[in-house]
């Protein structure tokens, strides 16, 4: 094994926002039983600590690319186009209009019902977006337009869980 491997080809699997989870999960359990410390205590000190780092790059590595927002990052990336979401807030002028729609229904919720519908708009439209991302970098191979859609997504993110606190509150 390499350290200076992308998370891809560290996971020996393709290079593409579309994975199989299972396969993922899989190959994770499996690279976790190589390079476990323990594996190598009777090997010394040293053996340990490379080992140590090791199970740290799969960890990591696993946790990027089982997310699907920071494997599209992570794919925009590979492919030269940073992220960059503190710089770049540019945003499609319709996609802050729905920003906007979004908040005052949230401000304006005044029940559970209210807030379980919210949450599924969104959920809908992060599913579309996850979709479409899909589709930009596996069809399309174009980061570019993924990394605004990455970007959009962040938005979104957050914006669910503000809207799932919100319920948990009214729940309370």
């Amino acid at each position: 094994m390499k350290l200076d491997v992308d998370d891809f080809e560290l996971f020996a699997m393709p290079r593409q926002f579309g994975l199989a989870r299972d396969t993922l999960d899989s190959r994770w359990k499996s690279l976790q039983g190589e390079v476990h410390p323990d594996k190598f205590a009777a090997q010394g000190a040293a053996a340990q600590r490379v080992a140590m780092q090791w199970a740290v790059r799969v960890n990591e590595a696993y946790q990027r690319l089982k997310d699907p927002l920071k494997r599209a990052a992570y794919l925009c990336e590979l492919n030269g186009v940073p992220i960059d979401a503190e710089r770049n807030t540019a945003m499609p002028p319709a996609f802050l209009a729905q920003q906007m729609a979004w908040r005052e229904a949230l401000e304006d919720a005044s029940d559970t019902d209210e807030l379980d519908r919210l949450a599924q708009d969104v959920a809908a439209r992060r599913r579309d977006m996850l979709a479409r991302l899909q589709h930009l970098l596996d069809e399309q191979q174009d980061p570019h337009a993924a990394a605004a859609e990455v970007r959009a997504l962040m938005f979104v993110e957050r914006f669910a869980e503000e809207v799932e606190r919100r319920q948990e509150a009214a729940e309370s």
